[in-house]
Formats: C-alpha cells, structure tokens, sequence
C-alpha cells in the first residue's frame, strides 16, 4: 500500500494527471492502458462517469501497481468516503470544501481543493489540502499562476481546464506543481474510434512537450 508521500510524488512527477470524464465506462480500461503506455501513471475518474466507484474498484485491481487511481469531482464527505472505499488513492473537488481533508487524509490519501480566486487558494491551503486544482484555468492562465504564487508561493497549484501539448511546458514553468488534463486529452473523436493507438501517441507527445 502506497503512503501519502509516495501518492504525492507519483502524482507530481512527471506531472500530468489524466481527467476521465466519460459516458461509456467500459471503456476505461483499455484507454488507461494507452495512457500508460505513453507515460502518464495518475489516473482520475471522475465522479459524473456512470458506475464511477466500479470503474474506480477494477483500475485499481488491474493496473493499480502501475498507475496510481482518483476519483474527481467530489462534492461531499459520503461520496468522499465511497469512492476511497473503492479504491481511490487520491481525491479531487472542484470546489472549496475543507470537510474533505479529514476524510481523505484519515486514509492515507492526498486531496486536492478546487479554487478559483487568492482567497480560496489559501481557504483551500489552510484548511490542509495537499494540492489547489485552479478551476477552470483556460480564463487564466500561466500568467494569472506566476501572479498568484508571487505572494503565496507555498500554494501546490494543479491547474485544469485549458492545458494543452502547446501550453503545458508555460504552465510548469508559472510554477504549478502538476496539471489535469481532459478534453484535450481524450477528445470525443478518438474516443469514438477508440483509436487507443494515437491515444498513447499523444500522451507522450504531452510528456516530451511537458519536459521540454
């Protein structure tokens, strides 16, 4: 069983958490295979996929040695608490709500507050959570990052919403720590085609652009 720690540095190296935010949850596995094969090991699984905590459960029985598994868009403690039951090594809301820190952290588990302004970033940070997810970031942007963190620089700031292969390497440099991924990611074409192939061609493409 992995510690908060070891969670924590999965999650921010190489930096690039996977959002899926799908309506067809069989297929999961095998685009969670592509994303492995191209580099990317955070996975999250958002709470808005149907059978979310059953997705949750069989990615952590069937690559949960290679991957570490989340769960998103989590709203309240019981949801907090099902999906943690299920597996989810770490946990993702897009809102400030502190009551989730004591939740995921009394299992071992990192959490991640959502926020949008300076004042919420710290509300979230003081309130123990391990991560800020910047939500939605594609209004913002690095700048609006590097801004942010020159008077609160301890803020660990995931931005999510707008990250893309062309601007992912401006937003590490603005200082966040690591970066949630979607639509950009897995957009609903390849889905449809099921194209698993450029799937873990693109993963890597973002990799390489992220290093860079």
């Amino acid at each position: 069983m992995r510690s908060k720690s070891d969670i924590i540095a999965i999650l921010e190296k190489p930096g690039i958490i996977a959002i899926i935010r799908i309506q067809r949850p069989e297929l999961i596995p095998p685009l969670s295979e592509a994303l492995l094969r191209g580099g990317i090991t955070a996975i999250e699984v958002t709470l808005t996929t149907p059978n979310a905590l059953e997705a949750i459960r069989n990615l952590r029985q069937r690559i949960g040695g290679r991957a570490v598994i989340g769960v998103g868009t989590v709203l309240d403690e019981a949801a907090c608490r099902g999906a943690l039951q299920a597996g989810a090594e770490f946990v993702v809301s897009p809102v400030c709500r502190p009551g989730l820190v004591d939740v995921a952290h009394a299992a071992g588990c990192p959490v991640m507050l959502g926020a949008y302004t300076p004042s919420e970033a710290q509300i979230a940070h003081e309130a123990g959570a391990d991560f800020i997810k910047l939500f939605p970031a594609d209004n913002l942007g690095p700048r609006y990052i590097k801004a942010l963190r020159a008077p609160l620089p301890h803020l660990r700031i995931v931005p999510t919403g707008g990250v893309d292969v062309h601007n992912i390497a401006e937003f590490f440099q603005a200082g966040c720590a690591a970066v949630g991924v979607g639509s950009s990611l897995l957009p609903a074409k390849l889905l449809q085609e099921q194209n698993w192939t450029e799937l873990t061609r693109q993963a890597a493409e973002l990799i390489r652009a992220a290093r860079a």
